[in-house]
């Protein structure tokens, strides 16, 4: 059965720390692009970040730049996303989403995933 999975949201102050797991099952990340994907409340989807297996790409949203990081570690079929000096405005539902055979821009910018976990809430409140 094909799955993502994701973990490690909560609650953070402000200025604070989380790191977000999507764990893939079922298939393998290889070829894929995969990256983390956020929606609050009102608000439209965005692409906050991610990476390429096929060309080696990243890619980042203007507005975590800087301050979030996509990481991958093969073995564990696991993509990350470490996200220092959080915001209240990174407050949102955390969603992870892989393509085939794409590069991370069009992943991101166009939200069109193959797979796509069931989210994971963020709240980052004082």
């Amino acid at each position: 059965q094909v799955q993502l999975v994701e973990s490690g949201g909560g609650l953070v102050q402000p200025g604070g720390s989380l790191r977000l797991s999507c764990a893939a099952s079922g298939f393998t990340l290889d070829y894929y692009a995969i990256g983390w994907f956020r929606q609050a409340p009102g608000k439209e989807r965005e692409g906050v970040s991610c990476f390429s297996s096929s060309d080696g790409s990243t890619y980042y949203a203007d507005s975590v730049k800087g301050r979030f990081t996509i990481s991958r570690d093969n073995a564990k079929n696991t993509v990350y996303l470490r996200m220092n000096s959080l915001k209240p405005e990174d407050t949102a539902a955390y969603y992870c989403a892989a393509l085939w055979d794409t590069t991370a821009q069009a992943l991101c910018v166009r939200g069109e995933g193959d797979h796509w976990g069931q989210g994971t809430q963020v709240t980052v409140s004082s």
